[in-house]
């Protein structure tokens, strides 16, 4: 039996928050770079021009890639062999992401109640999704997500009859429908199959997946591929203004589902696509 304590899960958590909103993940500025000499219009390879000049600055001054340093929300992977002592897994990340937030100087953008609207003035809660694996390990991966994305999202329960044309046409649907507001070049995540709220956990995690992995399942591989690309032709453009180049990567994730249901999540993120995956 492995022991962690607490205090290392907060440690490390603060770390994670303050380096995620600073540095963008690889893969992602890997895929900015490249749509550069992708896009076709003018104005759109001035904009990705700018937002790659934005990453270099945030990380040469130690400052946020985007005002929105987002709600935190946390995947953790623990081995069913590790004991955690000194205290509560969730108490020990949200100190994490309270003190990431306050000592990087990050936004804090959580409210107390969805109503009543008062900011809880460190960003926490967190939102956490527990998996239970087998051996020793301890996964963490932080993921801000910033909300003028996340409220491009979009959850539809399908009919099986639908198919996969009906997936599609959710997918594109909802980046048309999406359009600016979402801050393009978007990463999209996407999820099919288990239930309702299953289909959203699923298109959440495939936004942490690298944009440089492919899917182990063909079909799902290739309509990935198949749906970038006709997410691209739409011309919605870097900044919406027009362009080749709408999105940098398309991820999908599913599960099994019910004989009478086919459920669909499109989780759309900007280009700020940030992520980070340690171990503790």
């Amino acid at each position: 039996m492995r022991e962690i304590t607490c205090s290392e899960i907060t440690k490390k958590i603060r770390e994670m928050c303050m380096s995620v909103n600073i540095e963008l993940a690889k893969d992602v500025e890997d895929a900015l770079i490249a749509g550069k000499t992708k896009e076709e219009s003018v104005i759109g390879k001035h904009i990705l021009g700018q937002l790659e000049e934005n990453l270099r600055i945030a990380k040469e001054d130690r400052i946020p890639i985007c005002q929105d340093t987002g709600m935190t929300v946390i995947f953790l992977k623990i081995g069913q062999e590790v004991h955690v002592t000194g205290g509560a897994i969730g108490d020990a990340v949200n100190e994490g992401v309270r003190q990431g937030y306050r000592d990087g100087y990050l936004r804090k953008s959580v409210v107390r109640d969805p109503i009543e609207r008062e900011n809880t003035g460190d960003n926490t809660p967190a939102v956490i999704h527990y998996e239970i694996v087998p051996g020793e390990g301890f996964e963490i991966t932080v993921a801000p997500k910033g909300f003028g994305s996340e409220n491009m999202s979009r959850l539809v329960m399908l009919k099986p009859a639908d198919g996969i044309e009906g997936v599609k046409q959710v997918i594109l649907d909802t980046v048309a429908a999406a359009g600016p507001n979402a801050c393009p070049p978007m990463v999209i995540g996407v999820g099919i199959g288990g239930t309702f709220e299953k289909v959203a956990w699923l298109a959440k995690k495939a936004l942490t997946r690298p944009l440089d992995s492919e899917s182990p399942v063909v079909w799902v591989r290739e309509l990935e591929q198949e749906m970038l690309e006709k997410v691209n032709r739409l011309g919605l453009g870097p900044g919406g203004l027009g362009g080749r180049v709408t999105a940098l990567g398309l991820n999908i994730e599913t599960y099994p589902t019910h004989i009478a249901g086919l459920p669909v999540a499109v989780n759309i993120c900007c280009h700020v696509n940030r992520h980070v995956t340690e171990r503790i």
